[in-house]
């Protein structure tokens, strides 16, 4: 659904925009979408989205600020860990080596 609105809200903007017809026809259209917007059976969802955004925002808000942070302590836990591995792993093939080099 919202990707056919805006389908037709890009449709009417690019037929606005690219229009010769005039100053005229520009202000049909501009009736025509303010009659459309102010229709009761368009201002009713638009209440309703409204409404549901205001009761759910704070709580998605929470949730992609929790998975955020997730995601931050993920990629701060692994670099340490991934260095030190790599680190340990040089240490330990480099003492071997030299342990198998000065026998």
């Amino acid at each position: 659904m919202k990707g056919k609105i805006l389908l037709v809200v890009g449709l009417g903007v690019g037929y606005v925009l690219g229009t010769r017809a005039g100053r005229e026809k520009y202000e049909e259209i501009k009736k025509a979408a303010n009659k459309l917007w102010n229709d009761p059976r368009v201002q009713r969802p638009v209440h309703q989205a409204e409404d549901f955004v205001k009761d759910k925002g704070p709580e998605v808000a929470e949730f992609l600020a929790d998975g955020a942070k997730k995601v931050v302590d993920q990629v701060a836990g692994k670099k340490p860990s991934t260095t030190t591995r790599s680190t340990a792993a040089k240490s330990a093939s480099s003492g071997s080596s030299n342990t198998s080099s000065s026998k």
